[in-house]
């Protein structure tokens, strides 16, 4: 088990993962598709850009209210129950493209996933911001922690040693 403090593992979890799992609402029923995400510095907002084609678009439009899952893979060699992750519930906010803050967060969604340039040309495809409100982080195996926005700041300003980022996922 990793000796490294709550925040500096869900650090870890949100600076090493690229794709999340999206919950909207669809007919009052749960819908959930894959995202990549970005986070900003001090992880208050997780960043996704979305074609306003695709359902979970149409969905956050009708009820920006979100939740997002982001976990540690699977590798099929321990305990899946042992993996981290969070779940992190949030409002999804439309950064519109004259806005102050488009351009920071557009780059640093690019510095994550540069193959996705040529989808910011497109008329279709819009960058939100998911205003993080509180997560469950789950460490591992009965290492629950809830968060609010204190946390979310504490663990923006962790720092890993990279000799301690092997132990972070044991």
């Amino acid at each position: 088990m990793s000796q490294a403090s709550p925040h500096a593992r869900y650090a870890h979890l949100i600076r090493t993962q690229r794709i999340a799992s999206l919950g909207t609402l669809r007919d009052g029923f749960p819908f959930v598709s894959l995202v990549p995400f970005a986070e900003t510095d001090d992880f208050s907002a997780l960043l996704i850009h979305i074609s306003r084609l695709a359902l979970h678009t149409q969905d956050i439009l009708q009820n920006p209210r979100v939740g997002l899952m982001i976990a540690e893979p699977d590798d099929g060699l321990k305990n899946p129950q042992t993996l981290p992750r969070a779940s992190i519930q949030g409002e999804a906010v439309l950064v519109p493209r004259d806005s102050k803050n488009y351009e920071a967060f557009a780059d640093r969604y690019l510095h994550k996933f540069p193959d996705a340039a040529m989808t910011f040309s497109l008329g279709d495809f819009e960058l939100y911001q998911i205003d993080a409100r509180s997560a469950r982080f789950v460490a591992g195996f009965g290492q629950i922690f809830n968060f609010g926005q204190l946390d979310f700041q504490k663990a923006a300003q962790t720092h890993i040693d990279p000799r301690e980022d092997a132990s972070m996922t044991s």
